[in-house]
C-alpha cells in the first residue's frame, strides 16, 4: 500500500468512534501513575460511546489498572516496555532498529504533526505509539487521517507489538487489540511484513551507532514518562 492508498484508507477510518478508541488507547499506554488511575472513571464514561466489540478490550485494560496497586503497575509497565525489544512503544524501532534510517523516519512523523498543527513535547519522540494515537484522536478530520496513515505505514511493527503483548499475557495487549480493530484486516503485503518482522526482528547496524545509542533523545525501546 503506497502513501496515497494509505491516506485514502485512513480517511475512511477517521471516524468519531475510532477517535475515542485512539484517545483512550493513548491514555492507557501512558506511564501508569496516580494521575492516570484518577482518570479511569472518565475513560469508562467515554467508552459508552463505543461499540462493545471495540470497548470491551479497553475496559479489560481499565479494570486491570483500576484494581492493581500503582507501584505494581509501574514495575509491570517498565518490565514490559523498557526491557523487551519486541514490546517497544516506538514504532520506527520495528522498521529500522538501531540504524540511521530511524532518524529520517522520525522526521516524517514530525512533518505530519507540523502540517496538522499538532504539538509534541520537546522531551518526547514523535513515533511513540501513545503520541501517534493522541494525534489520531485530537486533530481535525485531515489530521486524524494523517495519524491513521502513520499507523498503517508502520502496521507490521504495530501488529508485532500486539502479538508480543498477547504472548506475554500482558494486560496492555487488550489496548493493542482495540487499536488494531480500528484498522483494516491484515492482508497481502501487510500480513507478509508482519510474518517477516516476527521471524527476523528489527534490523541492526553495527557501524556508527554510538551517537544514536548514547543519545537520550533516541531510546531504542523504552516507555513514555
Amino acid at each position: 500500500m503506497n502513501r496515497v492508498e494509505r491516506l485514502a484508507v485512513a480517511r475512511r477510518r477517521a471516524t468519531r468512534e475510532h477517535a475515542v478508541v485512539h484517545r483512550v488507547a493513548a491514555l492507557l499506554l501512558d506511564y501508569p501513575g496516580e494521575e492516570l488511575v484518577g482518570m479511569l472513571p472518565t475513560v469508562r464514561a467515554a467508552l459508552t460511546e463505543v461499540r462493545p466489540e471495540l470497548a470491551a478490550p479497553l475496559l479489560r485494560a481499565v479494570d486491570h489498572l483500576a484494581t492493581t496497586p500503582v507501584g505494581e503497575l509501574e514495575s509491570e509497565y517498565v518490565a514490559t516496555f523498557d526491557l523487551k525489544r519486541r514490546c517497544s512503544l516506538f514504532l520506527t524501532y520495528f522498521a529500522y532498529g538501531d540504524t540511521r534510517k530511524r532518524g529520517v523516519a522520525l522526521v516524517e512523523f514530525k512533518q505530519a504533526y507540523r502540517r496538522a498543527g499538532f504539538e509534541v513535547a520537546a522531551d518526547e519522540l514523535p513515533d511513540h505509539l501513545a503520541v501517534v494515537l493522541e494525534f489520531c484522536a485530537t486533530t481535525d478530520d485531515d489530521g486524524r487521517a494523517a495519524g491513521i496513515a502513520l499507523l498503517l505505514a508502520h502496521r507490521a511493527g504495530l501488529e508485532l507489538l500486539r502479538l508480543a503483548l498477547v504472548d506475554a499475557g500482558s494486560p496492555w495487549a487488550d489496548v493493542l487489540v482495540a487499536v488494531s480493530a480500528t484498522l483494516p484486516p491484515l492482508a497481502g503485503e501487510d500480513r507478509e511484513a508482519v510474518a517477516r518482522l516476527a521471524a527476523e526482528g528489527p534490523p541492526d547496524e553495527d557501524v556508527g551507532l554510538e551517537p544514536f545509542a548514547a543519545s537520550p533523545e533516541m531510546p531504542l525501546t523504552g516507555a513514555r514518562r
